[in-house]
């Protein structure tokens, strides 16, 4: 029933400005909409992400958004570290840490929080 529709990531945010700041000067989006102060929506290749203030913000302990970045993971990693962007490392089976990248079976893959915890992640498939 919805395999022909598309799916929109919302991520919920204490401050508008400050998640502007991030998701607008660091990551690069471009915003292409805005709903009366509470929400802004983001253009991310061919899909968009909704961010919009809520008292929930932050809550989430698992991944929230991931970006198919393939063989530009290292190029973007460190475009996002010198724009201040940390990196989060985990222990994970099958995976080895390289840097600020989880390498392991093909994969690599990289995580981040934005401003209010929510977890981003790049990865090269």
């Amino acid at each position: 029933m919805l395999a022909n529709s598309n799916a929109t990531a919302n991520l919920a945010v204490k401050d508008l400005a400050r998640a502007k700041a991030f998701y607008e000067g660091t990551l690069g989006l471009k915003q292409v909409d805005e709903m009366g102060g509470e929400l802004i929506v983001y253009k991310s290749g061919d899909t968009v992400i909704n961010v919009y203030r809520s008292q929930f913000a932050g809550t989430n302990k698992a991944t929230a958004v991931t970006w198919t970045v393939g063989g530009q993971i290292e190029t973007v990693v460190k475009s996002l570290k010198s724009k201040g962007v940390a990196f989060e490392h985990y222990e994970m089976p099958g995976l080895t840490i390289e840097g600020d990248i989880h390498v392991g079976d093909g994969m690599k893959v990289a995580w981040f929080k934005d401003p209010d915890g929510n977890i981003l992640n790049l990865v090269n498939r």
